[in-house]
């Protein structure tokens, strides 16, 4: 087996064509329809009509920027908000349970790709709000319910740039961009990685095997073999590593649509090895609550995963 040509080069293609003709597409789109509306003051404007619905869930007003960010930016972008969060005293049981509402999302990193591939946007989206406010719920009133309450809250809206004039609506364009292009090339490396390891795992007959083996036991208990690899991939590596495996399965004709919008709920969202790791990286508070916002997020990814299976 020639490593360079059988595995490397394949994976490296095959990573960036979904890097830059599905990926930066979308997410150029939609982080400036965000940033806009961002600017033009229209999230603040729904944020403080919606934040009185959401307290008896746990959340506050910024808890419904992080849910913004995740469902129509990136995993990542909720970083900020909770970063914030915490520097203004937002309670460690609000933090809590805005971080398990986090968790249990779908990332748009993940989710907008995939939209191209056949994932069906809508009820994803949906079941994927009511799985954050699930996850938020039990959260704060079950799993964080013995964390602090105590908070110095002095403001619950975010300060960003506007956009006045067409210059400043170019400026909001042109920032918004950048950081689409950043995330897409920061997504590059583990795309072409979890390729890598995928394909060499298929060329050793690895993937055949673990599905040989597995699947009685998934068979009985009415489950599809072929989500073995996109789980144990996503878990270990994250959504964008998920993303490349299942875009490479339905190349091979290995998956079908059908599979990925049943397993959606528990295929995307952020809670897997890279993303708590890179969420907790808010600050200290954030990083000390994970545990009971993991717990609540399981039940949120649950809830998310029984909506998508066929009635």
């Amino acid at each position: 087996m020639n490593f360079m040509t059988d595995i490397l080069l394949p994976a490296g293609r095959s990573a960036m064509d979904l890097a830059l003709f599905v990926l930066l597409p979308l997410m150029v789109a939609m982080l400036a329809l965000m940033r806009l509306l961002e600017a033009k003051g229209l999230l603040d404007w729904i944020v403080a009509r919606l934040a009185p619905a959401v307290r008896p869930f746990g959340l506050t007003g910024l808890s419904l920027f992080a849910a913004l960010q995740i469902n129509l930016v990136s995993f990542a972008a909720p970083i900020a908000t909770l970063a914030m969060m915490e520097q203004r005293g937002v309670s460690d049981r609000h933090l809590a349970a805005t971080l398990a509402m986090v968790f249990a999302m779908a990332q748009a990193n993940a989710s907008l790709p995939l939209a191209a591939l056949g994932l069906h946007l809508g009820p994803t989206l949906l079941f994927s709000v009511l799985g954050g406010l699930v996850a938020a719920a039990v959260t704060y009133h079950g799993f964080g319910r013995r964390l602090s309450e105590e908070e110095v809250l002095a403001d619950d809206t975010l300060h960003h740039a506007t956009a006045e004039g067409a210059k400043g609506v170019l400026d909001v364009i042109n920032r918004a961009g950048a950081e689409a292009f950043k995330i897409t090339i920061g997504a590059i490396p583990l795309l072409v990685l979890s390729l890598v390891f995928v394909t060499a795992l298929r060329q050793i007959g690895a993937v055949d095997a673990l599905t040989h083996g597995l699947t009685p036991l998934l068979g009985a208990i009415g489950i599809d073999p072929a989500l073995i690899l996109p789980t144990v991939v996503k878990y270990l590596a994250g959504g964008t590593a998920m993303l490349g495996t299942v875009d490479e399965m339905l190349r091979h004709g290995q998956f079908t649509t059908t599979l990925l919008n049943q397993g959606a709920g528990f295929l995307i969202n952020p809670l897997d090895v890279p993303g708590v790791a890179i969420l907790v990286s808010a600050g200290r508070r954030v990083a000390g609550v994970w545990k009971p916002a993991a717990l609540g997020a399981v039940v949120g990814i649950t809830v998310r995963t029984l909506c998508s299976l066929p009635q």
